[in-house]
């Protein structure tokens, strides 16, 4: 067997049932690893080799010798070596029956204790190793948050990234250093504050709060934030919008389908009116920005996210040039149109990492909305969608009512196609 050990975070780490000062789980170890202050902590069984845990893969293959002879070993790690820890890795090396595993305190679960929250609701993402990106826009799309950091990706990153956001203020948790008693400090900061400090090697968690969102209503079933909406490509109805100006549900359900929403997305509504197709996307997880030219409809936007209670940031200026000092998108909605749709497109399909989908009227303008995206490398499709809804008449019966026809055109990136489309994106 091979038995983790989980040292805890906070007051209790090194004292508790999981600790490594524990002589059950050290007593017959003839192989002990773990990080230099747990195993300085620890006294080491007579004979018991000591492998300081640095690179993981030749720790692995040291504890795989031990395993082919039948010997014990012990690995000690900090906080709940199976959440987002070690306990994966030495799993699908080895096996989960071969682990016997002792949790300890994880570093999210002290991080929220420290300021007083439940943390049920709160979605957790790790950028350890990882493109900051994706818990960049888990911050922006959700109102609580808990970001496993590491190099290139702690709170100065996050805080630079979320101070540009153009939707709703966030409150950052800087929890460091958790359960050393000497340097441990919890810090609430707002992003600008974070992006100027330097916070040096100590940190381990990050809380990102919404103060102006609901944080759970109750007690949930569905821990990470809910199970998601009931339903998408909302009633017109839904929307507050003006004269019909509103992307059609039967559109935006197929939009939905080729723009791919997801947690951890970037997607930009460009043209965006109501904001109907921005609030789908924040409804099913993505970070979204509303681009719109008229302040009306930009007020209009605003109000429609709010009474759906998501956050959408909201761009009041001109594609293409309001899309500059955007973060580049996953993926972009385009509506409208008018003779600055084709270099808007182009604009877009230049930058956007997946795939892009305009919604037209104007059948002359397909041509150029199709050499837009395939000039930028992505791969074209559409359809023209032409449908008929139930509409009462007088006398309890029924006609078709013809909606006016659109044309629903989309880029894909080839490198996004298969991995997206074709096999599903394991994060």
């Amino acid at each position: 067997m091979i038995t983790v050990v989980g040292t805890g975070t906070g007051a209790d780490a090194g004292t508790g049932a999981g600790a490594p000062l524990d002589g059950e789980a050290l007593g017959a170890a003839d192989l002990v690893v773990g990080g230099r202050r747990h195993l300085d902590a620890v006294a080491l069984p007579e004979g018991a080799e000591r492998i300081v845990l640095g690179p993981l893969a030749p720790a692995l293959e040291r504890i795989a010798a031990y395993v082919e002879e039948g010997r014990a070993v012990t690995v000690l790690a900090s906080g709940d070596p199976g959440f987002f820890g070690v306990v994966r890795a030495l799993a699908e090396r080895f096996g989960a029956e071969r682990l016997r595993v002792r949790p300890g305190v994880s570093s999210v679960a002290a991080a929220f204790a420290r300021v007083g929250l439940a943390w049920d609701d709160a979605v957790v993402v790790s950028a350890h190793g990882r493109d900051p990106r994706t818990a960049v826009n888990v911050c922006r799309a959700r109102p609580k948050v808990a970001v496993l950091t590491g190099p290139g990706a702690g709170p100065a990153e996050l805080g630079a990234a979320l101070a540009r956001w153009p939707g709703g203020e966030r409150v950052l948790v800087v929890a460091s250093a958790l359960g050393d008693p000497g340097r441990e400090r919890v810090e609430r900061v707002s992003p600008g504050e974070a992006a100027a400090r330097d916070w040096g090697t100590a940190v381990s968690v990050v809380l990102c709060l919404d103060p102006a969102r609901t944080w759970g209503e109750g007690m949930g079933t569905v821990a990470g934030g809910g199970p998601g909406p009931a339903g998408w490509a909302l009633d017109e109805g839904a929307f507050d919008h003006r004269d019909s100006m509103i992307t059609k549900f039967e559109v935006r359900a197929l939009a939905l389908a080729r723009l791919g929403p997801r947690l951890g997305d970037l997607v930009w509504d460009v043209g965006a009116g109501s904001g109907s197709v921005a609030v789908e996307c924040a409804r099913l997880g993505a970070a979204v920005v509303a681009v719109e030219r008229d302040a009306d409809s930009v007020a209009r936007v605003r109000a429609n996210a709010l009474a759906r209670g998501v956050d959408v940031g909201v761009v009041h200026g001109a594609a293409p040039d309001a899309l500059t000092g955007l973060d580049d998108p996953d993926a972009v909605f385009v509506g409208g149109g008018g003779r600055e749709l084709p270099a808007i497109v182009a604009a877009c399909a230049g930058r956007a990492r997946r795939a892009v989908v305009v919604a037209l009227a104007a059948l002359d303008r397909v041509p150029q909305v199709r050499a837009a995206l395939t000039g930028a490398g992505l791969g074209c499709d559409g359809v023209l969608l032409q449908s008929s809804r139930l509409a009462p008449l007088p006398g309890d019966v029924t006609r078709l009512a013809a909606t006016n026809p659109v044309f629903l055109l989309w880029g894909v990136r080839p490198s996004a196609d298969r991995e997206f489309y074709g096999e599903g994106v394991v994060q």
